[in-house]
């Protein structure tokens, strides 16, 4: 194994402990592997400028730019003086900031018509864009040692620009890169030879110099297609690889039984099913009858039905004499569905019963705050099998809970369920249960097949009838206050034409933020006293997100006044909660100003209306879900977006993506596009080393699609990758054991 050691490097022995550390603390690199796999993001042409007009606000930027005119400011009665640069590129203009001491070296050299690369963090400062402090590398060679040096490091047309930090600049990482790249020559190339060979791909080594010091843009290309394959390929290995494990685990069968507790549901339906839900109806009951744990993800929009056929394969589990359990978040989701089931069960959710039906089952909720005869009453019904459905929260998953036959676990939405919980209800069962995972955040084809790639996906994409439409408007509170006016107008408006509103807002506002907040104060204070005026822009981000109650206030005292305003959050006892929520869902609430708790699972159609607080601390999928809880009845829906986010910035096109569709797959492309840096794995776990780097999960679909079933071949003809320890290699760098584990209880 004497070969994998050059990748295995620590960094700080090549590079001197200074960067090392640096690398390690900000952009968790830590051995020569690390290093080589951090792509450039982009690659700027050495006689050719940086386009300013289109920089990214609040990020870390490196830019080639001509220095257009220098000068020097007095301010302070002449006390202080400070450095203003304007840089252009022909089509839009740049201001550099240096203050103090720092001025005297940039004086210097950054003449105007002189080129160089600059790194900084973009801000708006009096509406002009600026970098203030940045450091910068000249790029025409005058006299000075340190230009040639550079001009030196970056050989060829192409500079390549790394994702960089405030304490490294770009061109320090492309100076350490050319320390490591020899070892480039020893990388193990993980793709099976004749699959490479069949695809036309760069070998591995060749691939690794071809990005970092690429001579055309056809090296760029050839390098990228071939790294973004491996990365695609060995994902795909490893999510194929479980499936196979899956699917050598036993289960027990559930066939259809006729004229059972299933039959007699489907009579008492006052509709027929949509298309959709029949298919994917069958493609979960052609599970359920196979003698291996169905493994199914269910995505489908608020609303589009996925309880019902959620409860008809419990119903169908029920009928083979097993039990179901429904997993909600939270105690308000888990009371909401047991409701809700109960009602479309009827007399059949009685079992047992006097009155009941002859072929009903007990339905049971269990929760963690239920009282304790109620919660013993629940378990004995469990442990007996008296009961055929139990719903509830992850109490359903402390070691007391004992089941008399556990068939399926339907988890309620995924994101917010961690594996863990899954793994535990898992051995529940006498043999692993079948499992159908809903979620209502639409996910893009290609993230399924990477995030939830060990499940199969089912998709519901029919809205049952009788759904309104919903407008959504952002509402800018700080350029124009008088949008915001209009908004409470709106607000009293659909109050009086008989109908209710939410207003949402990121934060409760009771004494437990409130510590949070002052020691946010405190920091800021200390920031204060190093004498650094904030920028005014950076206002909106001290001030705290606004607050539930704070909100509720101001509203019943001014916009609002006369009417009934109630408030509900997370820390309020659960009765209570059930209070508030019972006296809205009835009318006898007007407006009901809320933190993020109604976001899934609430309905109630008489809602039209909801304004959404500082709307751009949130995200789109969020902003998407919440939404979805106006509009629910035949009146038309309303959200306004309110926020105080600068025109340009990142937040502000967001919030304008979410007004501009209702289509949750179209957001859900346009949330991963803003997040492209993250790894989308890491939306289901946290702590585990980045593993997508030149693969974009939006853009390559067909690249994913095609990796996935090559995945699938390798995997079934050598499960074990016996032949291939290359392939093996790369996969235990890729699932380091966090992540092995991740998959393995996903």
């Amino acid at each position: 194994m004497d070969h994998v050691s050059a990748f295995d490097e620590p960094l700080k022995k090549l590079l001197g402990g200074a960067t090392a550390k640096v690398m390690a603390e900000h952009l968790d690199l830590h051995t020569v592997g690390d290093l080589l796999h951090h792509y450039p993001r982009r690659y700027e042409e050495r006689g050719r400028l940086t386009a300013l007009t289109d920089l990214p606000l609040d990020e870390h930027v490196t830019v080639v730019a001509q220095v257009a005119d220098a000068r020097i400011m007095m301010f302070n009665n002449g006390r202080g003086k400070r450095l203003e640069v304007t840089l252009t590129d022909g089509s839009g203009r740049l201001q550099l900031v240096f203050f103090g001491h720092g001025v005297h070296k940039p004086h210097k050299e950054l003449l105007p018509g002189r080129r160089a690369m600059f790194a900084g963090k973009a801000s708006v400062f009096n509406r002009k864009m600026q970098l203030a402090h940045p450091t910068y590398q000249l790029l025409d060679a005058q006299d000075e040692s340190e230009a040639t040096e550079a001009v030196d490091a970056f050989a060829g047309q192409l500079l390549p620009i790394y994702p960089a930090c405030k304490q490294l600049d770009s061109w320090r990482i492309a100076k350490a890169v050319d320390t490591v790249l020899p070892s480039a020559g020893e990388a193990v190339d993980p793709l099976p030879p004749a699959l490479r060979e069949g695809r036309g791909f760069v070998p591995l080594p060749e691939a690794l110099l071809r990005i970092h010091r690429p001579q055309t843009k056809a090296d760029i290309a050839a390098a990228r297609d071939r790294l973004r394959w491996d990365e695609a390929f060995v994902l795909q290995v490893a999510l194929a690889r479980r499936r196979y494990a899956d699917t050598q685990l036993p289960a027990v069968a559930r066939k259809p039984v006729p004229e059972g507790l299933l039959d007699a549901f489907d009579r008492t339906l006052p509709f027929t099913l949509t298309e959709g839900q029949r298919k994917v109806t069958e493609e979960i009951f052609g599970d359920l009858a196979t003698e291996h744990p169905m493994h199914r993800l269910l995505q489908g929009e608020v609303g589009s039905g996925k309880t019902l056929v959620a409860l008809r394969a419990m119903l169908r589990v029920v009928d083979a004499g097993g039990q179901a359990a429904m997993l909600a978040p939270t105690e308000v989701l888990a009371q909401q569905h047991h409701r809700s089931v109960t009602e479309m069960m009827g007399e059949l959710a009685e079992g047992g019963l006097l009155g009941g039906a002859d072929l009903g089952t007990k339905v049971v909720l269990l929760t963690g705050s239920m009282g304790v005869p109620a919660r013993r009453r629940a378990l004995l019904d469990l442990v007996t099998g008296e009961a055929g459905i139990v719903i509830g929260t992850h109490a359903l998953i402390e070691d007391k809970v004992k089941f008399h036959d556990l068939g399926l676990v339907v988890v309620d939405e995924q994101h917010r369920f961690g594996v863990e919980q899954r793994d535990a209800l898992r051995s529940k069962g006498r043999q692993p249960p079948h499992l159908l995972v809903m979620t209502a955040t639409p996910i893009p084809r290609t993230v399924a097949m990477t995030v939830f790639g060990d499940l199969e996906t089912s998709v519901l994409d029919q809205l049952p009838a009788g759904r309104s439409p919903i407008a959504s408007h952002v509402v800018p509170a700080k350029d124009k206050p008088h949008f915001l006016s209009r908004a409470w107008e709106r607000v009293r408006e659909e109050v009086e034409n008989g109908h209710q509103a939410y207003v949402v807002c990121p934060r409760i506002g009771d004494d437990a933020d409130a510590t949070a907040e002052k020691k946010e104060k405190e920091k800021g204070k200390e920031k204060g006293k190093a004498g650094k005026k904030a920028a005014p822009e950076d206002e909106a981000d001290k001030r705290p997100p606004l607050a539930v109650l704070d909100i509720a206030e101001q509203l019943a005292g001014g916009p609002l006044a006369g009417l009934r305003v109630e408030v509900l959050h997370g820390r309020m006892p659960p009765d209570e909660k059930d209070d508030v929520m019972r006296r809205f869902s009835a009318g006898q609430a007007d407006v009901l100003v809320a933190t993020t708790v109604i976001e899934v699972g609430v309905n109630v159609p008489n809602a039209t209306a909801m304004v959404i607080m500082d709307a751009d601390r949130f995200g789109v999928s969020q902003l998407h879900q919440l939404r979805g809880r106006v509009g629910r009845g035949s009146a038309p829906g309303l959200c306004l977006l309110v926020s105080e986010a600068h025109e340009a910035s990142p937040a502000r096109a967001r919030l304008s993506a979410v007004a501009a569709t209702l289509d949750g797959f179209e957001l859900s492309r346009i949330d991963l596009e803003q997040r492209r840096e993250g790894d989308v794995l890491g939306q289901a776990q946290s702590g585990v080393r980045s593993s997508l780097r030149v693969l974009s999960v939006i853009d390559d679909e067909e690249v994913i699609a095609a990796a996935r079933e090559e995945a699938v071949r390798v995997v079934a003809d050598d499960p074990g990758l016996d032949r291939l320890p290359e392939l093996r290699t790369a996969l235990d760098a890729l699932l380091d054991k966090d992540r092995e584990e991740y998959l393995d209880k996903g």
